[in-house]
């Protein structure tokens, strides 16, 4: 019979052997049928894990079962940042990196877990309660964990998901909100008369307003139009977007011509360069934040309220869905995965769907307009037999 037993450190006020609340190392001896298990650590600190250990040996017959070695969450989570940096983009690699390596691992070292075996629902309750994050912000950390855990149960690295057991906070995504045609026109008049101090002088006007009408008619994100290559947009005007998902299919977007020539313009002034505005040296975090604040400065001096790069990506989609263009397009161009994604944040913006919604409410109009005239439609007036055979329904 084997029997488990924490071992208590000189720090744990605790004595008892069978104490589980405890993080002191726990230890299993006795005998599993006719072999004698040495007395030694499981390298758990977890009752729920070491219980689950002598269950997995008694129904194999061999100590450990057939379970591998324990993973150490450090390990699982470097493994699985390797892999998200194969499969993501880099931005995206590093709020999966600030949450596991930054966050969690930190917290499982406070509380004294080293191995995935450890981390149950209990677990990992604790550790989200201790977010203090705005709902949206933790409803999209908590997405990035289970998918972690997902990982980790997909490489058998966990008999369990504990993640599936638990469920999403609840956050109001807030409405997609493009730029108006007004505010857009004040953004680029700001940008015209941009302060010419700095490193660039005279010549960041006609950068910033390079880069703004970029944004602006292509629908790129501020990482992906900072790190834009000068070839990438064609001797035609078309700028090379990326390839279709399942066909992989070159997607182009064409430019206005004020774009193309604003672009050559913003070439030219660094001819060695190979990106539009970008050194190509240092982290691509560093001139992305740059860039940002450069924004925020004009959004100031332009008036504009609430006002950052993606909206410019928002107005791009929303302008096309306004003329009519299908859900479908507008997601290839946006460059998203799965329409699922487009619709849920472009939805309200999809003039067919819109003008549906419009003429569904018309139609109780003339329905109510209708159920008026009848009863606004004078009685039967007659004489007294007429109107009893009007009631029985002979005229």
């Amino acid at each position: 019979m084997l029997t488990i037993f924490r071992r208590h450190l000189k720090a744990c006020p605790q004595t008892s052997r069978r104490y589980r609340r405890c993080q002191c190392p726990i230890w299993i001896e006795g005998t599993l049928g006719l072999e004698e298990v040495p007395r030694r650590s499981l390298n758990l600190t977890s009752w729920d894990a070491a219980e689950e250990y002598v269950r997995e040996s008694n129904r194999t017959g061999k100590v450990g079962g057939t379970t591998a070695k324990p993973m150490l969450i450090a390990d699982a989570v470097e493994l699985y940042l390797t892999d998200v940096q194969a499969r993501l983009r880099s931005s995206t690699v590093r709020l999966h990196r600030v949450l596991l390596r930054d966050s969690l691992l930190v917290w499982c070292a406070d509380k004294g877990y080293r191995y995935l075996s450890e981390l149950d629902v209990k677990s990992l309750i604790e550790y989200r309660s201790s977010w203090q994050f705005a709902p949206l912000t933790a409803l999209k950390k908590f997405e990035r964990l289970r998918s972690f855990f997902r990982f980790c149960h997909a490489a058998k690295w966990m008999p369990e998901n504990p993640a599936l057991a638990i469920k999403a906070p609840k956050a109001d995504t807030p409405p997609t909100l493009p730029f108006t045609n007004e505010e857009v026109d004040r953004v680029l008049a700001a940008a015209k008369g941009f302060r010419i101090s700095g490193s660039y002088g005279r010549t960041n006007p006609t950068r910033v307003l390079a880069y703004i009408y970029l944004l602006r008619y292509s629908g790129l994100r501020i990482s992906d139009a900072t790190s834009l290559r000068k070839d990438r947009v064609t001797a035609d005007g078309r700028l090379f977007l990326h390839m279709q998902h399942k066909t992989r299919v070159p997607v182009y977007v064409p430019l206005p011509p004020v774009v193309v020539r604003a672009l050559a313009r913003a070439a030219e002034m660094f001819p060695d360069r190979e990106y539009f505005f970008w050194t190509g040296t240092g982290k691509l975090e560093t001139a992305v934040k740059s860039w940002k604040r450069t924004l925020a400065r004009i959004f100031e001096l332009a008036g504009v309220q609430g006002g950052h790069a993606h909206r410019f990506r928002d107005t791009f989609a929303v302008d096309l869905l306004l003329h009519d263009v299908p859900l479908e397009t507008v997601a290839e161009l946006l460059g998203h995965r799965s329409i699922k994604v487009t619709e849920q944040s472009y939805a309200p913006w999809v003039k067919a769907r819109q003008d549906k919604l419009e003429e569904a409410v018309r139609r109780t109009w003339k329905e109510e307009s209708l159920v008026a005239r009848r009863r606004a439609k004078p009685p039967f007036r007659g004489s007294p037999r007429e109107e009893q055979l009007a009631a029985v329904g002979i005229t």
